[in-house]
């Protein structure tokens, strides 16, 4: 599991030519990290200065806190679930019958799968609003890392966009290719808002 293993272990896998962990598993640990930092500059912004936002920082520190985790939980089932789909097409197609359990085992794998990207679009989003929070106030001396965080999170956006689009093509429910269509629609609006948080730091940043 990625959350039990070492960077340099995880990176050692991800470089292997072996099916996973790959893209999925790594967009989720670039949200976490985008949480990560998320924390650690709202953990800057306390003190008698920030006084006035107290209860806001607080609260953008709990928030970050339950996501990084979160996103680690993301990478260990993208791990998984692709593994599934990779067990469901090495099952045998020599009868009829094989092929037809064969064809119902990836169709059911391959919707699985859909939950960790779908999910991390979510985790994403969430990590970008907590980063629109901290963008005024935060500390000056680290805001920069909010933008970081930004395009952390606008990585994993992006990862999880270009998986939902290859399972669309080859899932054959028309309902869940509907949906999955609308999460890319949603997700391109979470990328439009990262490019914005990106840009509002950099703008406080050089003012």
């Amino acid at each position: 599991m990625i959350s039990s293993e070492t960077i340099e272990g995880y990176l050692a896998r991800l470089a292997a030519r072996q099916p996973t962990p790959g893209g999925g598993a790594a967009g989720a640990l670039h949200a976490a990290q985008g949480a990560a930092l998320i924390a650690m500059v709202a953990r800057y912004t306390t003190g008698a200065k920030y006084a006035d936002h107290a209860e806001d920082v607080e609260r953008i520190i709990a928030g970050a806190d339950v996501l990084i985790p979160a996103a680690v939980r993301t990478a260990n089932a993208d791990e998984e679930a692709f593994a599934a789909v990779i067990k469901a097409y090495g099952l045998p197609a020599d009868s009829e019958d094989n092929r037809a359990l064969r064809t119902r085992a990836i169709q059911d794998a391959l919707a699985q799968a859909t939950e960790p990207p779908r999910n991390l679009i979510n985790l994403a989003g969430q990590i970008i609003d907590l980063g629109h929070e901290l963008a005024d106030f935060g500390n000056a001396n680290v805001i920069s890392d909010v933008a970081a965080a930004a395009e952390a999170a606008r990585a994993a956006i992006a990862t999880a966009m270009i998986t939902l689009e290859i399972n669309i093509k080859a899932i054959k429910d028309p309902g869940l290719q509907d949906a999955l269509r609308a999460d890319v629609l949603r997700a391109e609006q979470v990328v439009a808002s990262a490019d914005d948080l990106s840009g509002r730091v950099r703008k406080r940043v050089l003012a």
